[in-house]
């Protein structure tokens, strides 16, 4: 029933998942809780997460605070508090800081998973950062089975 879905969340509550994830990946609601239909994050982009493509979901981010910078189609864009960028499945993108601290985003993927590549690039940090920097060989051995691949080098 649809009442049995219902769930508030007060400011800082975030939602349980498979393993526990840092503060700045709060995830608000699971591809469980909308049936499929979408999965929330706020999430504070602290380093560049390099060019890749969601092949099954659109991605779409909302600026709370910062600068983000957007690479789409060879062009680069600053967004700033309070724009929106819909990032349409298929299509090459990368996702960069562009201020300190770093910019708080909320993160919507349609149709959901995208809590579950957080959980498992959490899972096996270690390996798929390295110097503080995302590896996309190592990021594509446990983002592939969630029809997100990163392009390497």
């Amino acid at each position: 029933m649809t009442e049995d879905r219902f769930f508030l969340l007060d400011q800082g509550e975030a939602r349980p998942g498979r393993i526990p994830v840092p503060p700045a990946f709060s995830v608000k609601a699971r591809t469980e809780d909308t049936e499929g239909r979408f999965s929330l994050l706020e999430v504070t982009v602290a380093q560049p997460i390099p060019r890749h493509t969601h092949q099954v979901a659109d991605e779409c981010v909302y600026v709370l605070e910062g600068e983000l910078e957007v690479e789409f189609q060879g062009t680069v864009h600053t967004m700033t508090k309070g724009q929106f960028v819909l990032l349409p499945k298929g299509v090459p993108h990368a996702l960069r800081p562009g201020s300190g601290p770093p910019p708080r985003v909320i993160q919507v993927s349609s149709p959901g998973g995208w809590e579950c590549v957080v959980e498992a690039l959490i899972e096996h940090r270690a390996e798929v950062s390295r110097a503080g920097r995302l590896d996309p060989a190592a990021l594509n051995r446990y983002t592939r089975r969630y029809q997100v691949v990163y392009e390497e080098d």
